[in-house]
């Protein structure tokens, strides 16, 4: 069972919804791109019930890009909202 839901908003956001609320990442449109902070800078930025998932997140990110034909990039300077 996937711990995260994503869908994708007109803002070019990425909306992130898990068990204990939500969050948004970034979802430039011009090339379809989800940006996940590193582990590092997510355990600083993350909603506090999230910071522990980190692995969960990236895995089913992982899973949601490939199957929107979206790429992955794992930036330290990408924002959590």
């Amino acid at each position: 069972m996937s711990e995260f839901k994503f869908q994708s908003r007109w803002k070019e956001e990425l909306v992130v919804t898990g068990s204990g609320g939500s969050f948004i990442l970034e979802l430039p449109m011009g090339i379809l791109s989800a940006y996940l902070p590193t582990e590092e800078v997510w355990t600083q930025n993350a909603p506090s019930w999230a910071k522990g998932l980190y692995p969960e997140l990236k895995n089913e990110l992982e899973a949601w890009c490939r199957e929107n034909k979206s790429k992955l990039v794992i930036d330290a300077t990408a924002g959590v909202y």
